[in-house]
């Protein structure tokens, strides 16, 4: 977009600054801009605008009219996107620059005249009026150049503004835009996330000449629809929030007006628990201009209903706040955040009672119809839903869940009648009429289905944790059996996109393969299960041979968990040359990784840690080399040097000994015992030559370095921690 002149009556920046002003921070001032438009959509509000906040000042920075005293506030309302910045410039400051031309070989003669290049050099940079012997010289490090220096004079906040503003709006995060005619225009000639039908740009008390969407900025913007002015005129920047409050009945400042309605939804719960959700609580600020929170009841007969499905339908249908008591039980009260203040609020507060009540009656009506049928007679019924076009039906889904469920549950100590039990049911509440009104409760629903139809509790217990976790550092699945089956569930996901050539790639995740690896890793490290993760892969892949389209390769599975094994453990504080220590060889079981890890820290704290490191990954390397020269075992006959006894010697204290403590766990006591090592370990690699010309020599003295390193890695990889 191209900058248009001023509006009638406004003050363009910079046009009638001194030249000996230009870049002073004196003329700094708060700058504002404000976009109004028609009902933003409520759950992006809170990202728009801290975006358009973003963009504008970055841009700004960039061109030099912003310094690191500048503060940022970000305001969003239902109907705009605005933002101030401090210590705006007028005019940005002058910046000395300096351009390269051409080598000096190139640019004069041997007589030290101009050359044609030089001259058409200077004519297109028009420069022609300098004299070419004033020109500067200095080396590039490669030949020696012409170069022309300068200041360039700081242009007017207008252009700046101008750019930024474009700049800003196409890259604001809009996931659908919509078509509209602006005023005076073309039909359907602009396009931006809502119609945008005003916009402010102030620096200080004055306009700033820009436009946006068809729009001139002046000083005008719009208060409260109901209970304040239409046109509010903003005499600065710095006047903007406390005019649209006081005025225009509007909390300009998104954190600001959310703060205040939790404070009112506290103080109108009397006591209770208010369940408010960060996502509600953003929705909600972002659909009112002029909170006001008021109570309203229910009919206690809907208690009856399972409480989280009155929870969904207050949140999601209506966007109201439950009430519980202390020990959690919903109450039959709740909070509504409207955006009118009333001396008389009893006409919004039955008018949402009644909306609420019906809602609460479909509830009803979805619960007791489900109960009619059970979960079992249910199961069927997935065949007619299709889970993958190449991996078949939800139902072919659960007789893999059932095969996995019952070869896992022996493995973690759980029964395996139970836990195929739960597998079976697991997914029946799919098709239930709860479910697809509210899909966030599956698991749930078939929980309180399975204890209505007699199933045993850790039957139910499991069809409802066998989602767990839900999200990062979720509840996991408290026994066995509902562990058996989440980790069936996780796999089968797994091995069955892996298998079909569906892994995760870059952000992108549909299938939520990284949190179900994240899961499996969680439920076998936090839950103290001692499983093989390839018998698991193994198994997983099992429970697909009568699915051609699966592809049988473990090794990429494996790999990726073991990728998010590592996230996971750097996430716990340990760094990545610790985590390198205990996974890069892929450990089959990691249940005792946490103690490994421990161990390898306080090794990493020994005087002796970083030479023994050092030596570890020293010892790697020459095996490594040799291929398969080393002996079977040490022969003491071929021991010659004195520093050989030694290395021998305590290789046969440390390996029992080094064993010992880990086969009680106490991997610290192992890795400590590793200090002892470090004489005869630099002795040796001082006094003796490993890769000797005598063939056998050469292979004893190998055969003992792979002693030594069995004793040093048998908790971790010590030589990960060499830098």
């Amino acid at each position: 977009m191209s900058a248009a002149g001023p509006p009638q009556g406004a003050r363009p920046l910079g046009g009638a600054a001194r030249s000996d002003a230009r870049g002073d921070p004196t003329s700094a001032a708060t700058l504002l801009v404000e976009l109004l438009t028609e009902e933003l959509p409520p759950k992006g509000l809170k990202r728009l605008s801290e975006a358009f906040a973003r963009e504008v000042h970055d841009a700004l920075r960039t061109r030099d009219f912003v310094g690191a005293r500048g503060v940022v506030t970000v305001f969003a309302t239902p109907r705009r996107l605005a933002v101030t910045i401090t210590d705006v410039l007028a005019t940005a400051s002058d910046k000395p620059f300096k351009e390269k031309l051409l080598p000096v070989s190139v640019a004069f003669d041997a007589s030290g005249k101009p050359t044609p290049a030089l001259i058409g050099k200077l004519k297109a940079r028009q420069l022609s009026h300098l004299d070419p012997s004033t020109l500067g010289r200095e080396h590039d490090g490669k030949a020696e150049v012409l170069f022309y220096a300068d200041v360039a004079k700081g242009g007017p906040l207008a252009t700046a503004l101008q750019a930024a503003l474009d700049e800003a709006i196409s890259a604001l995060p809009i996931a659908k835009v919509m078509s509209y005619t602006g005023a005076g225009g073309f039909y359907n000639d602009r396009k931006f996330v809502r119609p945008a039908h005003g916009l402010v740009a102030l620096h200080g008390a004055d306009i700033v000449p820009v436009r946006a969407l068809g729009l001139e900025a002046g000083r005008v913007s719009a208060g409260h629809r109901f209970l304040g002015r239409a046109d509010l005129h903003i005499a600065s920047a710095d006047a903007y929030e406390p005019t649209l409050e006081a005025e225009g009945k509007v909390i300009a400042s998104f954190d600001k007006r959310r703060a205040e309605i939790v404070a009112a939804l506290e103080q109108a719960s009397e006591h209770a628990r208010v369940i408010m959700p960060d996502a509600l609580l953003d929705e909600v600020t972002a659909l009112v201009e002029w909170p006001a929170v008021y109570p309203g009841t229910f009919d206690r007969a809907f208690l009856e209903v399972p409480q989280e499905c009155l929870i969904l339908t207050m949140q999601q249908n209506q966007k109201y706040f439950a009430l519980a008591d202390d020990a959690g039980a919903l109450r039959h009260r709740f909070l509504l955040v409207s955006n009118l203040r009333c001396e008389d609020p009893s006409a919004i507060v039955h008018g949402n009672e009644r909306v609420l009540r019906a809602r609460l009656a479909d509830a009803r009506f979805f619960y007791d119809q489900d109960r009619r049928t059970s979960l079992e007679s249910r199961v069927e019924r997935l065949r007619g839903v299709v889970y993958h076009n190449k991996l078949g039906s939800n139902a072919e889904r659960v007789d893999r869940l059932v095969y996995l469920a019952k070869k896992i549950a022996p493995l973690l100590g759980a029964d395996p009648a139970h836990a195929e039990r739960g597998a079976l049911l697991a997914k029946a509440d799919l098709v239930t009429d709860m479910v697809a009104e509210f899909p966030e409760l599956q698991g749930t629903m078939g929980r309180y289905y399975a204890l209505h139809d007699g199933e045993p509790a850790v039957v139910a217990n499991a069809i409802e944790q066998h989602y767990w976790p839900k999200v990062a550092g979720g509840a996991l699945p408290e026994d066995p059996v509902a562990q058996s089956v989440a980790l069936a569930d996780k796999l089968e996901s797994l091995v069955g996109m892996f298998g079909i050539g569906q892994a995760p790639t870059g952000d992108k995740d549909p299938m939520g393969l990284r949190r179900a690896a994240l899961g499996v890793i969680r439920i076998l490290i936090e839950r103290a299960h001692r499983v093989s993760l390839p018998v698991l892969a193994d198994l997983a892949f099992d429970a697909f041979n009568a699915i051609p389209a699966v592809t049988r390769e473990p090794g990429g599975l494996l790999d990726f968990i073991y990728d998010r094994l590592r996230g996971y453990l750097r996430d716990q504080g340990y760094t990545t040359l610790e985590v390198a220590a205990v996974v890069d060889a892929h450990p089959e079981a990691i249940d005792n990784l946490p103690a490994r890890l421990a161990a390898v820290r306080a090794f990493g704290m020994l005087p002796e840690a970083e030479s023994l490191a050092s030596a570890n990954k020293r010892i790697a390397n020459i095996l490594k080399k040799s291929g398969g020269d080393a002996a079977a075992s040490v022969d003491r006959a071929l021991l010659n040097d004195g520093a050989e006894h030694d290395l021998y010697a305590a290789v046969q204290v440390l390996l029992p000994l080094v064993h010992g403590h880990v086969h009680r766990g106490d991997y610290t006591e192992a890795l400590r015992a590793l200090a002892s090592a470090r004489g005869p370990v630099d002795r040796f690699f001082d006094d003796v030559m490993v890769m000797a010309d005598d063939r056998a020599l050469r292979a004893n003295r190998l055969a003992l370095l792979r002693g030594l390193a069995e004793a040093m890695n048998q908790v971790a990889d010590i030589s990960k921690l060499a830098a």
